[in-house]
């Protein structure tokens, strides 16, 4: 049974107050994060990286302080930090693009190419090896997670992709597109799917966050050596959509 969070029909006067301080905690904090990326950029990836991990703690933990949103995560024995692999995880809200990024092992993300214009946090994204596509050219966008996406791999970085493409409704699942899966065929790494609820607490395109906890569920790998790009995404779909009726 989806999970569903009654206190979005009858938002209390500290559900404004805590989403207030939280919005500005966030926008401040991103801010002088951006900046510090930006001016390590030409020394370190990993010092970079390792801000942007700091500044996405701190999120998660103004969201429990100021809201009171907290989160649980089960699976994290299928996580081996020696293997790099590719996420394909549901969309929901915000939260999971800063959650993983605590959550996971070191990672790029896929994402539209339009966030990386944004002055200081985008710009601060575009350094962190970030693989930015124009959805409006989806060959292009394909050959561009396929090869920068397999460098990356290489690299032992783990890619995380959102592959319904947009925000959805708590309990829904769109249909996924191929290209997290075709990069697991192309690579031969491994996929591992990840579910979550955020959407009750965190919903999109909203002002406000509710209290409660979030629960983030890690599956099993799925392998990708000698399958089809369409059965790997198949399978990945079928779990995470099982797993977010049994949230």
């Amino acid at each position: 049974m989806t999970q569903q969070n009654t206190s979005h029909q009858n938002p209390r006067p500290k559900n404004y107050l805590g989403s207030t301080l939280l919005s500005i905690g966030i926008f401040s904090t991103a801010t002088a994060a951006g900046v510090l990326i930006l001016l390590s950029a030409p020394f370190s990836f990993s010092i970079g990286y390792r801000i942007s991990a700091i500044w996405c703690w701190l999120v998660l933990w103004m969201s429990k302080v100021f809201c009171g949103l907290s989160y649980e995560v089960e699976g994290l024995e299928h996580i081996d930090k020696d293997q790099a692999v590719i996420v394909l995880s549901n969309h929901q809200s915000a939260w999971e693009t800063l959650a993983v990024r605590h959550i996971l092992p070191p990672q790029v993300v896929l994402l539209k190419r339009s966030l990386v214009w944004l002055p200081i946090w985008g710009w601060a994204l575009g350094t962190l090896k970030s693989i930015a596509i124009n959805r409006k050219s989806q060959t292009t966008a394909l050959r561009t997670l396929l090869e920068k996406g397999t460098a990356y791999l290489n690299e032992g970085l783990w890619v995380i992709v959102f592959p319904e493409g947009t925000r959805t409704a708590p309990g829904e699942v769109r249909k996924f597109s191929i290209g997290g899966a075709m990069l697991a065929q192309k690579s031969g790494f491994p996929v591992i799917p990840v579910a979550h609820n955020a959407g009750n607490f965190w919903p999109r395109y909203s002002f406000l966050k509710y209290p409660g906890i979030i629960k983030v569920k890690i599956g099993p790998v799925i392998e990708s050596k000698g399958r089809k790009a369409g059965e790997i995404n198949a399978e990945a779909e079928s779990w995470i959509a099982q797993a977010i009726k049994e949230m």
